[in-house]
C-alpha cells in the first residue's frame, strides 16, 4: 500500500513516501526535502545468526554523481571506493540507530540510503536519517523507534534548524542531534568558542525541532506498517551464571586489579580457561553459555568498580588523569612531530607543510570545494597487540580522523595570516583509551 506525506519542515517542503519503491526490502521510504531526495532500504534475514553474540547490522550511504548532473572524474565513469563524506554519514546513522533496535536480534541486517537528487543546499545527511527510521518502522524490523534528525546552526545569534549549506559558512554552530520522543540519542558537531549553556539550549531546541517528524512518522506506521517479526527470547540458565560466579568471581577481581592492560588481558584469559575446564564438568556442550556468564561477570564488576567504589580497573578514581608525557621535534627530518603518551595511549603526530598546490580537491555533489588543512589518522594492529591484514582506511580510521580534524580546525591560522596546505597525520603506537583526543593532543603540539 503506497503513503505519501508532505508538510512544510523549517522553510522548505518535506515529503515521505512509502510503498512505491524497492517494494521487495523489507521496508523503503523515499524523502525529499527540497529537491534533495534520498531512498533508503532496510532489509534483515530471516534466518537468525546462531554462532553471533551481537547484532550484525551494516549501515551504507552512497550518493550518486547523477544527483547532481555529474559524471564522476578520472578513468573509471562509475562510482567506487566511499568517500569521507559518506563514511562519515554510515558512521552517523549507524550510531544513532544501533541503540534501538530490539535486545536478542541476531539477523544480518542491512540499511542502504542511496542520494538520488542532490540541491547543493540541504544536506543529504538529514534526509537520510529520516529516511533511515521511516523504513525501519514501516518494515518487520524490531525496532524502538522512531528516530530523526537536524543540523543546528546559529547566524547571527539566531538558531537555525538544518542551515542550508550557503548559511552555515556564517554559522558559529554546526550540531547534527538525533534523537527519539523522549531522549537525544547521538549528537555529533563544533562550535566556535561557544559557552557549555548555549550548547544546552542548541540540543533542547534540536530536541523539540524533531517532535514533528517523529508524529509523522507514527502516522505512516499506523496506516501501513507491517507487523513486527518475534525476537527469540533467550532465557538465562540462572544455576549456570551461580555456579560460573562462583568459580570466576575471586579471579575476575584479581585481573582486573592488575594495573598493566596486556597483562590484565593475559590474566583475564588464564582466569576464563580455568573456569571453563572445571565448568565443562558439570555442563558439557554449554562452552558458549558458559563463555557468555563470564563476560557478563566481569562486565558486572567493572560496573561495581566506578558506581559503587568510584574508582577505575587501574584504581585511579574517577577524576584522577594517567600519567602524561609530551615531546616534541622527535624525529628529524619532518616539518613538524610530537609524541604523545597518556599512560598506555600512544600516538605520533606529524606535520607536513605545503603549496596552495597541494590543497586537496573535493568533488563532492555540493560542489567543488579545497581544504587546505587535513588530518589523517592510522589505528594499526600491533597498537593492542593483535595481527591483522593491513587495509586501507578504515570507517573508524576515517571517524576518529574527523573527528580530531574538527577539534584542531578552529586553531588554524586564516589563510591570510598562513598561506600553506597543512598535513597532519596521526600514527597510534599503543591504543588503552581515547586514541582520537591523543591525536589532537600531539597534532597541537607538532603544529605548534
Amino acid at each position: 500500500m503506497m503513503k505519501r506525506v508532505e508538510v512544510e519542515y523549517y522553510g522548505r517542503p518535506l515529503s515521505i513516501e512509502v510503498g512505491k519503491l524497492a517494494k521487495q526490502a523489507d521496508g523503503a521510504a523515499l524523502v525529499r526535502y527540497g529537491e534533495t531526495v534520498v531512498l533508503v532500504t532496510a532489509v534483515a534475514a530471516k534466518e537468525i545468526k546462531e554462532d553471533t553474540d551481537f547484532f550484525p547490522l551494516t549501515v551504507d550511504y552512497q550518493e550518486k554523481t547523477f544527483a547532481a548532473g555529474k559524471i564522476p572524474g578520472g578513468f573509471f565513469k562509475r562510482e567506487g571506493r566511499p568517500s569521507e563524506k559518506e563514511i562519515l554519514t554510515c558512521r552517523l546513522i549507524d550510531r544513532s540507530i544501533r541503540p534501538l533496535f530490539s535486545d536478542g536480534l541476531r539477523c544480518e541486517t542491512q540499511l542502504i540510503a542511496s542520494v538520488l537528487s542532490a540541491d547543493r543546499e540541504n544536506d543529504p545527511d538529514v534526509v537520510a536519517m529520516l529516511g533511515t527510521s521511516v523504513a525501519l518502522e514501516v518494515s518487520d524490523i524490531p525496532f524502538n523507534g522512531p528516530l530523526a534528525g537536524v543540523r543546528i546552526g546559529r547566524i547571527g545569534g539566531q538558531w537555525v534548524i538544518n542551515p542550508t549549506q550557503s548559511q552555515l559558512p556564517d554559522s558559529d554552530v554546526d550540531i547534527f542531534l538525533s534523537g527519539s520522543r523522549d531522549a537525544i540519542v547521538m549528537v555529533e558537531g563544533g562550535a566556535r568558542m561557544v559557552p557549555d549553556d548555549e550548547i544546552l539550549e542548541a540540543l533542547f531546541l534540536g530536541h523539540e525541532a524533531i517532535q514533528p517528524l517523529l508524529d509523522l512518522q507514527e502516522q505512516i506506521k499506523r496506516e501501513v506498517g507491517k507487523a513486527k517479526r518475534l525476537v527469540p527470547v533467550v532465557e538465562q540458565d540462572k544455576q549456570l551464571v551461580k555456579r560460573v560466579g562462583e568459580l570466576a568471581r575471586e579471579g575476575i577481581q584479581q585481573a582486573l586489579a592488575i594495573t598493566e592492560k596486556q597483562e590484565r588481558y593475559k590474566r583475564l584469559d588464564e582466569v576464563k580457561s580455568e573456569i571453563l575446564s572445571k565448568a565443562l564438568l558439570e555442563y558439557a556442550d554449554r562452552e558458549k553459555d558458559l563463555k557468555a556468564a563470564f563476560d557478563g561477570l566481569k562486565r558486572n564488576h567493572l560496573r561495581q568498580l566506578v558506581v559503587e567504589q568510584r574508582r577505575r580497573i587501574d584504581g585511579r578514581g574517577l577524576k584522577d588523569v594517567r600519567p602524561i608525557t609530551c615531546e616534541i621535534e622527535v624525529l628529524p627530518r619532518t616539518h613538524g612531530s610530537a609524541l604523545f603518551t597518556r599512560g598506555e595511549t600512544q600516538a605520533l603526530v606529524v606535520t607536513t607543510l605545503g603549496t596552495t598546490s597541494d590543497e586537496q580537491k573535493i568533488d563532492a555533489l555540493i560542489g567543488e570545494h579545497y581544504k587546505k588543512f587535513m588530518l589523517h589518522y592510522n589505528f594499526p594492529p600491533f597498537s593492542v597487540g593483535e595481527v591483522k591484514f593491513l587495509r586501507g582506511p578504515s570507517r573508524r580510521d576515517i571517524g576518529h580522523g574527523a573527528l580530531a580534524e574538527r577539534a584542531l580546525l578552529p586553531v588554524i591560522p586564516k589563510e591570510e595570516e598562513f598561506p600553506y596546505t597543512l598535513r597532519v597525520v596521526s600514527e597510534i603506537l599503543e591504543s588503552n583509551g581515547s586514541t582520537s583526543m591523543a591525536t589532537v593532543c600531539g597534532g597541537s603540539r607538532c603544529s605548534h
